[in-house]
C-alpha cells in the first residue's frame, strides 16, 4: 500500500509505538556525539533516499526512523515519553491534536532555518517555535466525474450543497470517531457553521442519507465508485478523501488521461498542517536541530508531493507536474484553531455519535 493509502487510515488516539529503520543508522546508542538522528513518526513518513543521503551528505548524520502505526498512536506516546523520548525528532502531529502535546511539554524550542519561507498563517507556535510547519492537506469530498456526467448533473462544490435533494444518498463518509479524514471532515463543518451550527447540519446530511463507514480504506475503496481510475466497485459517487485523492488516481497511468477520473468539491475542504518539532529531552539535539532545518529546504520539500501525496509549506517549492495538472489547490479552506480542537474535539465527537451514528 503507498503512502497516501496509509495516511488516509483511521487515526486512533491510543496505542502503541513499533520502530523500523529508513535509512542506515550510526552508533547504536544515539547519544550526545552520535551520528544518527532518531525521527519518532506515523507509518506515513516516506522520504526518498536520494534526500535522505543528500542531508547525510550535508550534515554527517543519518536517519533512523521509529514508526507508530497512526499519529495518533505515535502522539500519545510521545507524550507518556515526555522528557526521555524515543528519538530526536517528532514528524507528524497536525493540528487536530497539537494543542494537546504543545500543553504536554512535548516539545523543546527551536526556530528552523528558512521559516521566513513558510506562510505566516501556517506557523500556529509561531510564538515559541516548539513545533515546525513541514506540509499540508486538504479533507475534501471528492466525485466520480462519469457518475455525474452519466446523470447530466452538476457535481456538488459546497457544505450547503451536499444536503441538497439531488445528492441523496450519494455521500459516504468515515467515523469522526476512528479516522482522521472523518474528523477532519467533522472539524470542516464546524468551521464552516460554527458551534450553533454545525450539529443541525448534520442532522439535514443524515436526512439526506449520508453513509458513515469506520476508515479511509472502506470508504474509498469499497464504496466510492469512483476510485481505481473509475473502476470502482461502490455506488457512492461522492466520498470524503483529500485534494490529492485525483493525482494519486493517475500515477502510473499510460497514457495519461487528459482529465483525472474523480475530482474535488473544493467548498468542502478542511486543511490539515502538519509539523515537526525537536523532541524536550532528546540526546541529539544538534542533529534534531539540522533534521529540522533539512526539511525546510527545497530538497526535502519538493519531495514530500511524490513521496507522502501532501503539499509542501515553503513558498517557492515546486510542485511536480501531476499535482499541477490534476490537484487543486484549495484557496479557502475551512479551518479551526488548534486550542479550540483541543478544548473541543471530544465533546463533538461525542455529539457527532449521537447525532450520525447511534
Amino acid at each position: 500500500m503507498n503512502s497516501y493509502l496509509r495516511r488516509a487510515v483511521g487515526t486512533a488516539l491510543l496505542g502503541t509505538l513499533g520502530a523500523t529503520t529508513l535509512a542506515a543508522c550510526g552508533e547504536s546508542d544515539n547519544g550526545a556525539d552520535s551520528k544518527t538522528v532518531t525521527v519518532v513518526s506515523h507509518d506515513s513518513f516516506v522520504v526518498s533516499k536520494s534526500v535522505l543521503d543528500e542531508f547525510t551528505k550535508q550534515t554527517g548524520y543519518k536517519v533512523k526512523v521509529a514508526r507508530g502505526a497512526d499519529a495518533g498512536a505515535a502522539v500519545n506516546q510521545a507524550i507518556l515519553s515526555k522528557g526521555n523520548p524515543q528519538g530526536d525528532v517528532f514528524f507528524g502531529i497536525d493540528n487536530t491534536l497539537l494543542s494537546r502535546a504543545l500543553d504536554e511539554g512535548v516539545f523543546a524550542p527551536y526556530r528552523a532555518k528558512d521559516l521566513d519561507q513558510v506562510p505566516v498563517e501556517l506557523q500556529l507556535d509561531a510564538a515559541k517555535h516548539r513545533v515546525t510547519p513541514v506540509d499540508t492537506g486538504d479533507i475534501c469530498v471528492n466525485y466520480d466525474r462519469k457518475y455525474f456526467a452519466d446523470k447530466k448533473l452538476a457535481p456538488p462544490r459546497t457544505f450547503d450543497d451536499l444536503v441538497k435533494p439531488q445528492y441523496k444518498n450519494l455521500l459516504v463518509t468515515e467515523n469522526a470517531a476512528t479516522s482522521s479524514p472523518g474528523l477532519g471532515f467533522l472539524l470542516g463543518t464546524v468551521g464552516a457553521y460554527g458551534d450553533d451550527g454545525w450539529q443541525d447540519y448534520w442532522k439535514k446530511l443524515k436526512d439526506n442519507g449520508v453513509e458513515v463507514v469506520d476508515g479511509w480504506e472502506q470508504a474509498y475503496n469499497d464504496r466510492f465508485s469512483g476510485s481505481g481510475g473509475g473502476s470502482g466497485k461502490g455506488d457512492k459517487p461522492l466520498v470524503v478523501s483529500y485534494a490529492s485523492s485525483p493525482p494519486a488516481e493517475v500515477v502510473g497511468v499510460k497514457p495519461q488521461p487528459k482529465e483525472g477520473p474523480t475530482g474535488v468539491a473544493t467548498g468542502t475542504c478542511f486543511r490539515q498542517i502538519e509539523f515537526a518539532g525537536l523532541l524536550d529531552g532528546a540526546k541529539n539535539s544538534k542533529g534534531g536541530k539540522a533534521l529540522l532545518d533539512f526539511m525546510l529546504s527545497k530538497t526535502f520539500q519538493e519531495d514530500v508531493p511524490v513521496k507522502m501525496y501532501v503539499n509542501p509549506v515553503r513558498r517557492d517549492a515546486k510542485l511536480p507536474e501531476i499535482f499541477m495538472k490534476y490537484g487543486e489547490r484549495i484557496t479557502k479552506p475551512a479551518t479551526v484553531a488548534p486550542e479550540k480542537i483541543t478544548e473541543n474535539r471530544e465533546q463533538w465527537i461525542k455529539s457527532w455519535t449521537s447525532l450520525v451514528v447511534k
